[in-house]
Formats: structure tokens, sequence, C-alpha cells
């Protein structure tokens, strides 16, 4: 039987099935991630759509799943092609390739909280928008 956590990656951003949301993740859940300010189940909807506009052919693989209590964590890729906005950004036509860990806090079977760690930096460097040479130096 997949975990909830699985099913978001299967079956919401691969199977692209909206639904899912509401089967597997609480209505008092909260969304943490490095490029959306921390939100509600509402607040996650209006990202996943957001990020499912923008790359419509967007595939996330799973590499490695651990289950510790009520904890699942998960290590993954997402892959796809910029063809719709993204915060700001026309769609360039740019392949995607990003790495990163969710976890999941699983209570009563549904995911009650999640922080997301992933390379926003090499998403917009592989948008075009930051260079790929801009470095972060102290003046």
């Amino acid at each position: 039987m997949a975990t909830a956590s699985r099913r978001i990656f299967e079956e919401l951003w691969n199977g692209k099935n909206r639904a899912v949301i509401d089967e597997v993740i609480s209505p008092d859940y909260i969304h943490h991630d490095v490029l959306s300010p921390d939100c509600g189940i509402d607040g996650y909807k209006q990202f996943v759509e957001q990020y499912l506009r923008a790359f419509p052919d967007i595939r996330m693989t799973i590499h490695d799943e651990i289950v510790a209590g009520d904890a699942i964590v998960t290590r993954w890729t997402a892959t796809g092609t910029q063809n719709g906005d993204l915060l700001k950004l026309p769609p360039t036509g740019n392949p995607l390739s990003v790495t990163g860990i969710t976890i999941a806090r699983v209570k009563d079977g549904k995911i009650v909280e999640s922080w997301n760690n992933w390379d926003a930096l090499g998403m917009m460097r592989q948008l075009g928008a930051i260079p790929r040479d801009a470095t972060n130096r102290a003046a």
C-alpha cells in the first residue's frame, strides 16, 4: 500500500489527479516550501496549480522513502519543461531538473504538515532568471 506521501508524488504530480489532495492531506495541513510562504491546504492547492501550469509535463521520481514513526522522508527529482508562467517568469521552454527532500508528518493516515527543501536556486538558473555564473560575494 502506497504511503500518503508517495500518493502525492505519483498520483498528484505525475498523474495530475488533483482529487488526491483531499484524500491524503488533512484540512488543517501546513505546507512549508522554500519558494512560497507557509500555507494551509488551499494555499497548497494554489501552489500545485502554479507548478502544474508552468510545467505541464512535470515528472517526479522518488529515489528514497523512509518511514519513521509519524514522519515520511522522500528524496526526489523533478523534471519538466517550463511551458507556462512561473513566479512572474514567462515561459522559457527550458528543460528543468531539480532535486529535493520532503518530510511529511502524518496523523490518522493524512499528511498534516510537510517541509520541502529543494534546489530552488538551480531551478531559477535553469530557467534563466539568475545567470549561471552569478555568485554570492560579500561586498
